[in-house]
């Protein structure tokens, strides 16, 4: 019995460039749609207003605030569970995930429970000793709750990339762990260091549900972009929430670009290592 003759592969590459230029057509379909609604002499004008002015600058504060957070949290975090064994690794590495699953209403309102539950054995609640409910401070750790997340994971994966090698040769050397992953490990790991804050940064600039329950979306206080887009929206001020969407689509415009420029030369510097 001859063997069965190989069909054409022309009707699979149709089908998947089929799906891929629908959904890539869906995508730019919506960004032009935006573009075209206001016009740019508008847009300007949205932008220039007060209240979309102080969210932009409180944007731009709350999102480097908490991606700075985000990093010192996630480079000792990333790097335990790359570097090491221990029991509950696996339990540690599930809860870690929780901010990324959980629905963003649920955290912003589990945010809010636990700054009102009482203390055990005292009459005070968190929020007496840290009042930032409802404060910028509460947009920062709305924003850290999520970010941190993300940049865990993007910190365990430059380390569980990196070698072994030129730390255990820094310890043979007589370094201690720590001088010996300032020294080496965290010059090696700059790209992903960057990347993780970059990342951070993008997912703090996006928050929404747990800033709206947590720190609330009060004009010319806490409100961020996301949160302009909404107020706007509830009024039916629709070119001012356009405008500010096509902001926040051209800042993670740009952070996608240098997301994939670091990643690339992060690939790079792991393979001269």
């Amino acid at each position: 019995m001859s063997p069965r003759r190989p069909g054409p592969d022309w009707p699979f590459w149709l089908l998947i460039g089929g799906v891929t230029g629908a959904y890539l057509t869906l995508i730019v379909a919506m960004l032009a749609a935006d573009a075209a609604w206001v016009a740019p002499g508008d847009l300007l004008h949205s932008l220039r207003s007060p209240e979309i002015a102080f969210s932009i600058r409180l944007t731009l504060i709350t999102c480097s605030v908490s991606a700075l957070l985000a990093l010192i949290v996630a480079v000792p975090v990333g790097y335990l569970l790359s570097r090491t064994e221990f029991p509950g690794k696996a339990l540690l590495d599930g809860l870690l995930d929780i901010p990324i699953v959980l629905p963003p209403l649920v955290i912003g309102l589990s945010l809010l429970i636990l700054f009102r539950v009482h203390i055990p054995f005292t009459d005070l609640r968190l929020n007496d000793i840290l009042p930032w409910t409802y404060t910028v401070a509460g947009v920062v750790l709305a924003q850290f709750v999520v970010g941190a997340a993300f940049a865990v994971r993007t910190m365990r994966a430059t380390f569980d990339h990196l070698p072994r090698r030129p730390e255990d040769v820094a310890r043979v050397l007589g370094c201690s762990r720590a001088d010996a992953v300032w020294r080496v490990t965290l010059p090696a790991a700059r790209r992903g260091m960057l990347t993780a804050t970059t990342l951070a940064w993008a997912r703090a600039m996006g928050e929404f549900g747990p800033i709206l329950v947590f720190a609330g979306a009060t004009r010319l206080r806490t409100e961020v972009m996301p949160t302009t887009v909404f107020l706007e929206l509830s009024v039916g001020n629709l070119e001012p929430a356009l405008a500010v969407s096509l902001l926040m689509v051209a800042l993670a415009l740009a952070i996608l670009v240098l997301v994939r420029w670091l990643g690339d030369g992060g690939g790079s510097m792991h393979d001269r290592l």
